[in-house]
């Protein structure tokens, strides 16, 4: 078995399980260095200041500084699946995961940046975990989840249900910019598409290698990272992918962040919790440590 392979069900085996490995943030700390930041389930651009990005962890959320540090914001150090924030109301973010002790914490919202949360919803058949989350930028109320199987809220994530799902177990999911009824899932037999709100679903891209990771950018862009192959993008609903970079060696990308201010601007989370950026839209990477 290749090690790409390896890796992705060695993923999917820990998400299932919700298993983490050995602290690496002491209660009480100011701040870290971002190289040491580990367990990193979410990335976002803050909306406020572009050079800083929100990271959900196995700890809680943290907050980059420029001077290359995080902090933490939340008030708890809550596992934080699911980590998506609100497209147009800059202190508002969900989440979903595992509370410090054990079990799971539903559907949750922050309107305060990340440092204090409520839960929402229990989510269908809750509480859920949902290891995967997207606000739909073309109606902020429709809110996809991945828990199993993937659900939908069209009340902003007050109530749920289950929609379909595609034949293929499903890695990451990312709502469409441009409809709120369309939907794309990152599987383990490549991406998928559905148009109907994720009832019925059909293949999009290159097939027959997972896609790890799957992410629709403020601009309509769909990027996934395509096993074996490298990140992939498509301008919006044109479906028309084209090959953005394979020379970030054995490593995968599990989430991917576009700067609003800056569509070249990106950040990525690799399957070892390395943080990397791009100012080519994808083509190079370097360590955001660096």
């Amino acid at each position: 078995m290749s090690r790409s392979w390896t890796l992705i069900l060695g993923i999917a085996v820990i998400a299932a399980a919700g298993i983490g490995g050995a602290a690496w943030w002491q209660a009480g700390a100011e701040s870290i260095p971002i190289g040491e930041v580990s367990h990193v389930h979410g990335i976002a651009v803050d909306p406020k200041d572009s050079s800083r990005l929100y990271l959900a962890t196995h700890y809680g959320l943290f907050h980059t500084s420029a001077d290359g540090t995080a902090e933490q914001v939340s008030q708890n150090t809550n596992d934080y699946m699911g980590f998506t924030p609100h497209p147009t109301e800059a202190d508002v973010m969900y989440a979903s995961g595992h509370p410090a002790g054990g079990g799971n914490m539903g559907v949750l919202v922050s309107r305060d940046g990340g440092r204090s949360w409520e839960q929402l919803a229990s989510g269908a058949g809750g509480p859920v975990d949902f290891h995967a989350m997207d606000v739909s930028r073309a109606d902020p109320n429709v809110i996809y989840g991945l828990y199993g199987g993937i659900q939908v809220s069209r009340d902003g994530g007050e109530s749920w249900s289950a929609a379909g799902a595609p034949q293929a177990d499903v890695i990451d999911i990312a709502a469409s910019a441009v409809s709120p009824d369309i939907v794309f899932a990152g599987t383990m037999s490549g991406v998928m598409i559905s148009r109907d709100g994720g009832a019925t679903w059909e293949p999009t891209g290159p097939q027959g290698q997972p896609a790890s990771m799957v992410h629709t950018a403020p601009d309509g862009t769909v990027y996934a990272f395509i096993v074996g192959s490298g990140l992939v993008k498509s301008p919006g609903a044109a479906l028309d992918w084209n090959p953005v970079s394979n020379g970030l060696g054995e490593r995968v990308l599990l989430h991917l962040a576009v700067n609003p201010a800056d569509p070249d601007s990106l950040f990525a989370v690799t399957d070892e919790s390395e943080l990397l950026a791009s100012t080519d839209a994808g083509k190079t990477w370097q360590p955001l440590s660096s």
